[in-house]
This record gives structure tokens, sequence and C-alpha cells, in this order.
């Protein structure tokens, strides 16, 4: 991390921002929050980072102890980037940001989302109050991409790359995160999208009418900080 700028500041959050303050850095740490990944994968979901920058900002947050890489056991043997248990930590911080920046005004509605910023979205987004009795497991396979996603009495999980065969789960979302943000917080309606073939549903229909509905929609700040 020679050579790196600094705030020169004894805050600690000074200090925190030192570590994952640079630009993709606290973006790596989002798509690293499921689990690990190669680089390839890391590419793939923060496709606006060239390889160069993000080869240092993962060279930065290893020396940081935010992240380290280890080599899968054969017959993978791929490396593979992942938080360090301190790293992990981050989690709840990343997801109150994403809170946090999803009350702008200014947010793209329609842009680019990785498996995982939609994984974030769809924690930061969830109404436990509107999931009240709510029991149901959902797999979405969202292009190379699957994510697990479980509502149980009000709480919900979601899990990167679990299997999900029909005897398992409820049903099975077949789209892409572009699209499924955009009928479960952003005012398409599913069925709209169903008729255009962009997600098409295995299994049981009624779950995924539900599911489309514990979400709150995006809703932008105070007017007099919109107009500020």
């Amino acid at each position: 991390m020679a050579g790196r700028r600094t705030y020169d500041d004894a805050c600690a959050a000074a200090h925190a921002l030192d570590l994952v303050g640079e630009r993709w850095a606290l973006l790596v740490v989002r798509e690293l929050l499921l689990g690990p990944k190669r680089f390839t994968d890391l590419r793939t979901g923060l496709p606006a980072a060239s390889p160069n920058v993000l080869s240092q900002r993962l060279r930065d947050l290893e020396a940081a102890g935010v992240v380290r890489r280890r080599r899968l056991a054969p017959p993978a043997g791929s490396r593979v980037y992942e938080l360090t248990d301190w790293g992990g930590e981050l989690g709840p911080l990343v997801t109150e940001l994403a809170r946090w920046g999803s009350r702008s005004p200014a947010l793209p509605r329609g842009g680019p989302l990785s498996a995982d910023a939609l994984a974030l979205a769809i924690r930061t987004r969830f109404d436990a109050a509107a999931a009240t009795g709510f029991r149901a497991e959902l797999a979405l396979e969202l292009g190379e991409d699957s994510l697990a996603v479980t509502f149980a009495d009000g709480r919900i999980d979601v899990v990167r790359g679990a299997p999900h065969p029909m005897d398992v789960v409820d049903a099975v979302v077949r789209t892409t995160p572009a699209v499924l943000a955009a009928v479960l917080w952003n005012g398409r309606p599913l069925t709209a999208a169903q008729a255009s073939g962009e997600l098409t549903v295995r299994g049981a229909t009624d779950v995924v009418r539900r599911f489309a509905t514990l979400f709150r929609a995006p809703s932008g700040l105070a007017p007099e900080a919109a107009n500020a």
C-alpha cells in the first residue's frame, strides 16, 4: 500500500476510508459478500473496472487484511478471492450504505446490475412486515449465476449458487438481474415480463407473485433534500 494517498488523520473513520475508500474497493467487497470468486467472476460482476484497476484494488484489499486469496482443492484448482473474517464485518456497512443510496432521487433505475448487487438489493429492500406468514424457497437463475432466496417468518436469506431441484424449492425464476429489479421495485408488472419472455417461472406461480410484492419501491429523499 506504499505510495497510496492517505487522509493522515487519526480518526478511525478516516483510517477505514484509507483502507476501503478507493474507487471500486467497496464494490469488490459487495461482490464477495456471498462467497469466494475467481478474478474472471469479479470482472463479470464489475465490467466497468479495468483488469489493471481491479488487480490493484485486490492487492490493496489483501494488503489491508480485508481480502485473501486461496486455491481451491483439486480437481478445480482455481485461485479465488474471499473476504477475511474482518473483511466480512463490512457486510452490514455495505448493506446500510445501499439502503441509504436507494433513497437518492438520482439513483439510476435501469443501469447494469450484477447478481451479487441484486442480492444486496433484495436484502435491503425487503419488507419484513409484508412477508409475515410467508414461507417459501425460490431459485433465481440469472444467466451464469444463481441465487437461492428463502423466506421464513418475516425473515429473508439469500445464498449464491445453491442447488435448486424442484423437489426442494417452490419455484425457479429464470431472468436477468435488470428485469427482476424492474419487476420487484421499479413498477414493471410480473405478467408483462412473462409475456415478453424475459422472465419465466417453473413451479408455483402464486409463490412468485407473492415474492414480487415483498419489496419496497425506491422512496427518494425528502423534498427539501431532493431540491437542495
